[in-house]
């Protein structure tokens, strides 16, 4: 009688969760992380903009769909390397002070600090002598796992972290990262118009002549950073930031171009009125700003060819072709389906662990559509509905 009673009691329980709850094969906890120039959900107080979905929270709309579910935001160095920001990543997470680790924070820049005061995140808030923020899921562990979804550079943040997780670095100091050996800590990863080949914004825009400036070509110039932002230092990435046999991986791409026409093909004339079916050219309800560099020259220079007609062929250098002319104003769409000489397939239902799950491209999404911020264009949400359903029924 008392097992019939419990089976009872155990069916009610399920009837009263909600549908979506009630089938799925998980509840871990998701971290979102920001991508280059990206900030926190503390960054702009009062004004209520969001990284992730401008005036509209992303992280709650994902809390609540077949919910509940716990999502939090990640805040990293918004012009750091991909070490940098995982460092960053794994003391906000788990709790602790963030290291650098000794041999890297000795290599160029110059003047980094191995364990710098006051990047601390307190794992326990009840004992929090210093008052430092709280971290964001203190339980992380094997048992305790994470799914990951990154925009931009933070899918490749994501990727550093999952290397230094796992393999460690040695020689990099005490630091519990660096001592790696933390295998299935992530249970899933999923890139937004993530750069895993680089970008050809970065090159397109330093190779043009001196009297063009921009604050892009300013901030490209800024940092050592923004070589693992250019495909040859992407490769380089790459060779080093593996792909985990036990993490899932999904992606997604993003296209805010079209192949050029002599007529109605929903680019913006203004910017380019006349036309090669050879190359892409910016969609009209494209961000402003990137249409400027997302086409077949960069505007207003005529001297130098934008993402949408960029190539080179140098000895030694990855070679770029009109493969890599598609973009969504930012990053070239054939790179955000996986790291080169990675496993990947295209997602048909099930997913594949160690491999990339392209999940495919969104036409029609720029680089920042894919955040639902302020523009023309469809909503995202069901974008995230669908990661969503996914990763929770792994």
């Amino acid at each position: 009688m008392p097992r019939l009673l419990h089976t009872i009691l155990a069916l009610l329980m399920l009837a009263l969760l909600p549908a979506g709850a009630a089938r799925a094969a998980n509840n871990d906890p998701v971290v979102l992380v920001h991508g280059f120039l990206g900030f926190g959900p503390e960054q702009f107080p009062g004004t209520g903009y969001l990284y992730w979905g401008g005036y509209h929270d992303i992280a709650s709309h994902l809390r609540v769909y077949k919910g509940p579910r716990m999502v939090v935001t990640a805040t990293v160095g918004a012009i750091s390397s991909n070490w940098d920001r995982a460092a960053e990543l794994y003391a906000q997470i788990k709790g602790g002070c963030v290291d650098y680790g000794l041999v890297h924070a000795r290599t160029p820049p110059p003047g980094q600090e191995q364990k710098p005061s006051g990047k601390c995140w307190a794992a326990d808030h009840a004992h929090n002598p210093q008052g430092y923020p709280l971290a964001l899921y203190p339980a992380w562990d094997a048992a305790h796992p994470i799914h990951m979804i990154g925009h931009s550079q933070g899918g490749t943040t994501i990727r550093a972290l999952v290397e230094l997780l796992e393999h460690g670095a040695p020689g990099e100091g005490d630091g519990d990262l660096y001592a790696g050996g933390k295998i299935g800590w992530v249970r899933s990863v999923t890139t937004l118009s993530s750069p895993h080949n680089g970008t050809t914004l970065r090159d397109a825009v330093l190779d043009i002549f001196p009297l063009l400036r921009s604050p892009l070509r300013d901030w490209f110039n800024a940092g050592l950073w923004s070589w693992e932002l250019a495909p040859d230092g992407a490769r380089s990435f790459n060779s080093w930031a593996r792909t985990s046999p036990y993490v899932v991986y999904f992606s997604i791409g993003t296209q805010a171009t079209e192949a050029g026409a002599w007529c109605c093909n929903a680019t913006d004339r203004a910017i380019a009125p006349i036309q090669s079916s050879n190359y892409q050219y910016p969609r009209v309800d494209m961000l402003p700003y990137y249409k400027t560099y997302a086409g077949e020259w960069i505007v207003p220079s005529l001297r130098q060819h934008g993402m949408g007609g960029y190539t080179q062929n140098a000895p030694g250098r990855v070679r770029i072709d009109s493969e890599w002319f598609a973009n969504d104003g930012v990053v070239n769409t054939v790179s955000m389906r996986a790291p080169a000489g990675h496993p990947v397939r295209d997602y048909d239902g099930t997913a594949v662990r160690g491999s990339w799950n392209y999940l495919g491209t969104y036409k029609g999404y720029d680089h920042f559509d894919i955040l639902n911020w302020p523009n023309k264009g469809a909503s995202a949400d069901p974008i995230y509905e669908r990661i969503s359903d996914i990763i929770f029924g792994l």
